[in-house]
């Protein structure tokens, strides 16, 4: 067994990538020597995210919902040689949304969220899959959320349904694709300051509610992006070659 967290050779897709946990993930495969390709559609914030990771790293625009978009990526890199053999689907979020009443929830908000917190990671897969079939190897992280596999601090029906969605995914697609070697696991993260969104929820929870929040935690104290980054990096590696289809919540201790 090769030197398990060193990734070069590796080439590695990474949603999200703009900000947070995809930036963090970027970095950590680029410092390993990976060759990157940061997605996002934030174009500036992106370019900073591959200009971070430094030369092993391309920054591309990239909405993960928009099925044509997604296929002429991924046509592109196979057609060039560089088929992805790790992809991260980390894209995700609330669009700006806050919780509201149920009868009160548009359609339009439920398919948003529920098109990049689940739909992208489908998509993005299904377009990974046919190089990693042909070479017989393939890695696949998604990045869901506590709100997966509970309810959502958010109060936004949409993102725990998507998040639990997405978790159910990464469970039937590991057993589908495990006679290729292809290994589909789960990162989810508990509430982590590392984006706009989540420093407006930590603002809005007021100084009895951040405490509140704490004391939850085993380890009374939040997380950093880098831990979620740790976890992706540990389903890559060579020592995680026999598991599949797992949920690794990275939260402090629940």
């Amino acid at each position: 067994m090769q030197n398990s967290f060193d990734f070069t050779g590796r080439r590695v897709l990474v949603t999200g990538a703009a900000q947070g946990f995809g930036r963090a993930i970027a970095q950590a495969f680029s410092a390993r020597g990976a060759s990157v390709i940061a997605c996002d559609i934030q174009q500036q914030l992106v370019e900073e995210t591959a200009a971070l990771c430094g030369e092993n790293c391309q920054a591309r625009l990239l909405d993960i919902s928009d099925a044509a978009a997604v296929k002429a990526l991924f046509d592109e890199l196979n057609t060039k040689g560089q088929s992805i053999d790790t992809l991260v689907n980390n894209a995700g979020g609330v669009v700006g949304q806050q919780g509201q009443p149920l009868e009160n929830v548009t359609f339009e908000q439920w398919q948003a969220i529920v098109n990049v917190n689940l739909t992208g990671a489908f998509l993005m897969s299904q377009a990974a899959v046919s190089a990693m079939k042909h070479n017989k190897f393939g890695r696949i992280i998604n990045i869901s959320s506590r709100a997966g596999l509970e309810i959502s601090l958010t109060g936004i029906q949409a993102y725990a349904s998507a998040k639990a969605g997405q978790i159910g995914l990464t469970r039937q697609l590991a057993h589908e694709l495990g006679p290729w070697n292809i290994t589909v696991n789960n990162v989810a993260p508990g509430f982590i300051r590392s984006n706009p969104s989540t420093e407006k929820q930590w603002e809005a929870m007021g100084e009895e509610g951040q405490r509140q929040l704490i004391e939850r935690i085993a380890l009374k104290r939040l997380g950093v992006a880098e831990d979620i980054a740790h976890a992706v990096l540990y389903f890559a590696s060579d020592w995680a070659n026999w598991v599949t289809g797992q949920i690794l919540s990275v939260d402090g201790g629940k």
